[in-house]
């Protein structure tokens, strides 16, 4: 299982499976498969699904003990306004937004760049954004064993935009706590500097 990497090179056996399904579908709904503008798009399809689902071929644990330093800071680090992109497990449509994380060290600290690499690992399946937030948390959780971990994502999801009731502006939101951000104090804390622009 790869740490983390963008995916470039397909899996040519499961392209093919995945292209002669969307070859089907594309047939099912009535339209050309001959035709110039769609003869190679189950082949593009089929590359595209496997990068927007490239996260079960990677491992966020890993990812995070590979840049775990020795450190003796104990304030609240954050890393928000991480941008994400999945696909809702129910239509296999797109989701997207931002995501806000926070934990407070115990002992150990991460590479900033670690956190966001774990955002998108989970986001890079197919989720619901409950599961997902929850995935995010309870990983860096497990991982780092920091004193508390705060998790907030703010999305957009094209299944109630495109398609059902059809509201272009509703934007959801979930968030999960642990540790320390349990205290009210720490959270509000935590959620005010989340919404503020501290530029």
């Amino acid at each position: 299982m790869a740490l983390y990497k963008n995916l470039e090179e397909y899996n040519l056996e499961v392209t093919e499976e995945v292209k002669k399904n969307y070859t089907s579908i594309i047939k099912g709904i009535g339209e050309d498969v001959e035709r110039e503008g769609i003869v190679k798009t189950p082949e593009r399809a089929a590359k595209a699904m496997q990068f927007l689902t490239q996260g079960y071929e990677q491992d966020p644990v890993e990812i995070l003990k590979g840049a775990m330093f020795a450190e003796d800071y104990d304030d609240m680090v954050i890393i928000k306004d991480i941008e994400l992109y999945s696909l809702c497990e129910h239509h296999m449509l797109p989701f997207f937004g931002k995501a806000h994380v926070a934990y407070i060290p115990n002992g150990h600290i991460v590479g900033l760049s670690k956190i966001p690499r774990v955002v998108d690992v989970f986001a890079r399946r197919l989720q619901v954004q409950e599961r997902l937030t929850h995935d995010i948390l309870e990983c860096i959780n497990s991982t780092l064993k920091p004193q508390g971990v705060a998790v907030v994502i703010e999305a957009s999801h094209m299944c109630m935009m495109m398609r059902g009731v059809q509201k272009q502006n509703s934007v959801t939101t979930t968030s999960g706590f642990r540790g320390q951000f349990e205290k009210q104090e720490t959270r509000n804390e935590f959620l005010k500097l989340i919404s503020s622009s501290l530029s």
